[in-house]
């Protein structure tokens, strides 16, 4: 690290968990970051502003007035621009000297695969199973840990599914693909500003843990926030033997 690096990333190098040799670590790292809407939007400022060296934004979508409600990473004088190229002048603003690549994409399997295969952490800030289902395969089979938040109304979750611990359930094993769950979408139901930046806030801390090896990660659990009397909910969650994408004996 230079002196300029040194002074900006002093009050982690003070945490005795992190010191220099955290920070390096979250130099050298390469995040996805899958979605630049409202959980993406406080993801991607503070994985910027904490110096992780490579950041991929990844989303299909533009700036839509209904957006700047809540997705902090976009101003009204971009409305109308793809949301990563948004993204990406955001995050230059804070920090000029890490890479961030913005692909104004809907990535599919084969994309995921390529894109997750060089990745250190994936960061879902998606919003719909199919997608979530795709960027899970995809870390099982290249044993990336995944970092998924949700976000609807008043109502937010966090876990972390690392397949590099054999004893870590996937996101499949809490949300089997091969049930129906209702597909809920905030352009629908509406979702409470803060809402995205708590949990997205709490994905960006987790994705930093992982990055640096410290603390315990959110890996087997399953945190629940209800925002209207501000209670959270913890629920065990254990990998399935039958699991379909990372089970021993997956069923038909």
């Amino acid at each position: 690290m230079n002196d300029q690096q040194l002074l900006r990333y002093s009050r982690h190098i003070l945490l005795d968990d992190i010191d220099i040799e955290g920070q390096e670590k979250i130099l050298a790292a390469r995040a996805l970051v899958i979605g630049a809407g409202g959980l993406g939007s406080p993801v991607a400022l503070y994985l910027a502003s904490a110096g992780v060296g490579s950041i991929t934004l990844v989303d299909n979508d533009t700036v839509d007035l209904t957006n700047l409600q809540r997705q902090i990473l976009h101003t009204s004088d971009r409305v109308g621009q793809a949301k990563v190229a948004s993204g990406k002048t955001a995050l230059a603003q804070i920090n000029p000297d890490i890479k961030v690549v913005a692909l104004a994409e809907r990535a599919d399997e084969t994309r995921l695969a390529e894109l997750i295969g060089n990745a250190d952490v994936v960061i879902d800030c998606s919003d719909n199973f199919a997608t979530r289902h795709a960027i899970n395969r995809a870390c099982v089979a290249h044993k990336v840990p995944l970092v998924s938040g949700a976000a609807i109304q008043f109502d937010g979750q966090i876990s972390v599914f690392d397949a590099r611990d054999e004893s870590s359930p996937c996101y499949a094993c809490l949300f089997p693909p091969d049930r129906e769950f209702e597909e809920i979408a905030c352009a629908t139901m509406g979702v409470f500003a803060p809402l995205v930046g708590i949990i997205g806030s709490m994905q960006a801390a987790e994705a930093l843990k992982l990055i640096a090896g410290i603390g315990t990660p959110l890996v087997g659990k399953l945190l629940m926030l209800d925002a209207r009397s501000m209670e959270w909910s913890r629920i065990g969650v254990a990998r399935d033997a039958g699991c379909l994408v990372c089970g021993t004996h997956p069923h038909s």
